[in-house]
């Protein structure tokens, strides 16, 4: 039997996060990137007095909510491109549970991220403990059971010899390309501070490289036929090109066959948008190029994307009656969606397999003159949806302009998550260099940007972070911003207020609703609150401005260039106006009978609508 070391269960966590490494850019670096905590009965006692020890070479970190904690650790992944994460820890209960909505984007984005909640006693001696959730006929429920369905992984250690094997398959999920996401490993807080005669092995350092599955060879073959056979074939990249690395290998494949490229949410950065080939994002909040190119497409080459229903229209965007699709992911789930034909392998291993087996092979040359015309009527559209304006109450994209022409760039990401901007970022954001564009717009959870801002920060501090946020998701989360001055992290936040939910609001009135409970002048309410999101962000220690105009913002952005920490700029936009071009349609089920007239010729639009939808 090889030698030993006693430590208590939380210790031997903390000791075996330290010495899992990776390696970057030729590099041998930490995995894990730090660990985010908020202590509380749970876990300081146990994790908290582990990662005290350890604090030299895994730096914890302290936040303002463990939502938000948990949110800068899945940017911080995203930017890492999956290759580094986080782990976080909190107490149980409330703790605990607040990390849930997080661990639902990380699993729904295939994002990499511990968590390490407390858990009530395993000895049950002081039953029922503060926080702890009773169930009435399950003794072996606790709050953190909400975790299972959104975790790749979870598992509860009720004795400190289990976290060995916990810990090796957690590392096992966290690394893999096709099992990545969250993993909970929920920690009863009298074994944290058990202690075991673990093995030394188990802290040895121990490197974890990306692995890349090679193509099946019958499934290459037929996937090279198709693309041979086909006459419209167009290239849907999703975020797997940049998980993979991929990009260069995109670009390379497209210009060797002459391959027009579109982009999902997760996909846009996967190539420059400035290529004659790359015709910016595709579905529901796709620009015309993308769009009208993939309606009559023959053939989908979906690379590295989970198809989901904003990328493909509900399913109605793609009309030609001859169409296939090639799956190529590195999941076979994804891989066989919408009776694709699959190609399962690493998207960088798929393309450059593909572009060998199609040497010599060019799409007709129709097609690349088809999107260069659509491309430059787009392009002649985005402009004048985001020209500077003298109006009283600016557009979004009009705002997106602004923040383009004063930070836009290779050394610029803006970040984004939920409300009108995702579509308005999507089609008009000029993204040009790999991780320029962050965009959460799996769960497109409210409340992500400002954390998530700060994670991107964290991994990359280099760059420059601009979160565009509206006033309703900035009323969900924002204390990130005071976590952000703390750590001396400077982020440029653009507040757009439209008093209240403007994309929501939207939808409704496209619905056929009346305008009720989105925008704060339809809600009900006693008195209508006069929000100083200046006086608020300053508040918190960062620098802010309320601006008037389009001219006031794009100053003001050039002025805090010299500010040393988070600067904050504010302003009012219309909740109504968005990009009339691009764009499709989108699912929304409509009321089959209401005494709204409006609702009623909304439902008759959307029958129409759906007779487009693939369905199977």
């Amino acid at each position: 039997m090889g030698k030993t070391i006693r430590l208590t269960m939380a210790q031997a966590v903390a000791h075996f996060l330290k010495v899992q490494m990776t390696i970057v850019d030729g590099k041998k670096v930490p995995i894990f990137g730090g660990v985010w905590a908020i202590f509380g009965h749970g876990n300081v006692a146990g994790i908290g007095e582990a990662l005290y020890q350890v604090r030299e070479e895994l730096t914890t970190y302290r936040a303002h909510n463990e939502q938000g904690m948990a949110h800068a650790a899945i940017a911080y992944a995203k930017a890492n491109f999956r290759t580094r994460f986080m782990a976080c820890t909190s107490s149980i209960g409330p703790g605990a549970l607040n990390m849930v909505t997080a661990a639902g984007v990380a699993h729904v984005n295939r994002i990499p991220v511990l968590f390490l909640p407390g858990d009530v006693f395993a000895n049950r001696a002081p039953d029922p403990v503060l926080q702890q959730i009773e169930d009435f006929g399950d003794g072996t429920v606790s709050a953190n059971d909400a975790f299972r369905s959104v975790s790749r992984s979870f598992d509860r250690i009720t004795r400190p010899e289990q976290i060995i094997s916990a810990l090796k398959r957690a590392m096992q999920v966290l690394t893999d390309p096709l099992d990545c996401g969250p993993v909970t490993l929920s920690l009863c807080q009298d074994v944290q501070a058990e202690a075991f005669d673990y093995p030394e092995s188990l802290f040895d350092e121990k490197v974890w490289t990306t692995r890349r599955p090679q193509p099946d060879a019958d499934e290459l073959a037929n996937a090279i036929a198709l693309i041979q056979a086909s006459q419209k074939p167009v290239i849907v990249a999703g975020g797997g090109v940049l998980y993979s690395q991929a990009t260069k290998e995109l670009a390379a494949f497209a210009e060797a066959h002459g391959l027009p490229v579109v982009v999902t949410q997760a996909g846009k950065s996967a190539i420059n948008e400035t290529h004659p080939l790359a015709l910016g994002s595709v579905g529901v909040t796709g620009t015309s190029a993308a769009n009208a190119i993939a309606e009559e497409t023959d053939l989908v080459i979906a690379v590295g994307t989970r198809c989901q229903d904003f990328t493909t229209g509900s399913w109605a965007l793609f009309k030609n009656d001859s169409l296939k699709m090639i799956g190529l992911n590195i999941a076979a789930y994804d891989a066989v969606k919408h009776d694709s034909h699959p190609l399962v392998t690493d998207a960088r291993e798929g393309l450059k397999a593909l572009s060998v087996g199609l040497s010599g092979w060019r799409a007709p040359a129709a097609l690349v003159e088809k999107a260069a015309v659509e491309k430059k009527v787009w392009m002649e559209a985005a402009d004048r949806a985001m020209a500077t304006t003298n109006a009283a109450l600016p557009s979004d994209a009009q705002v997106i302009g602004a923040v383009a022409r004063t930070l836009g760039g290779e050394n610029t990401t803006v970040l984004c998550a939920a409300g009108g901007l995702p579509g308005e970022l999507h089609k008009l954001w000029p993204a040009t260099a790999p991780g320029s564009y962050h965009m959460e717009y799996g769960f497109s959870c409210m409340g992500y940007e400002i954390a998530g801002g700060l994670g991107a920060k964290m991994a990359h501090p280099e760059r420059d972070v601009v979160v565009m946020v509206g006033d309703g998701s900035y009323m969900m989360m924002n204390s990130e911003i005071a976590t952000s001055v703390m750590l001396g992290l400077k982020l440029n936040i653009v507040v757009l207020d439209n008093r209240g939910y403007g994309c929501i609001n939207r939808l409704q009135m496209g619905t056929g609703g009346a305008n009720f409970n989105n925008l704060l002048k339809d809600s009900y309410y006693e008195v209508m609150p006069e929000i100083d999101f200046r006086a608020h962000a300053e508040s918190m220690g960062a620098i802010a401005v309320k601006v008037a105009s389009i001219a006031e913002l794009e100053q003001a952005i050039a002025d805090s260039k010299k500010n040393d920490r988070t600067s904050v700029f504010v302003i009012d936009t219309d909740p109504l106006v968005t990009t009339e071009a691009g764009g499709h349609w989108w699912d929304v089920a409509v009321p089959e009978v209401s005494p709204r007239e409006q609702v009623n010729e909304a439902r008759k639009a959307y029958v129409e609508a759906r007779a487009a939808q693939r369905i199977g």
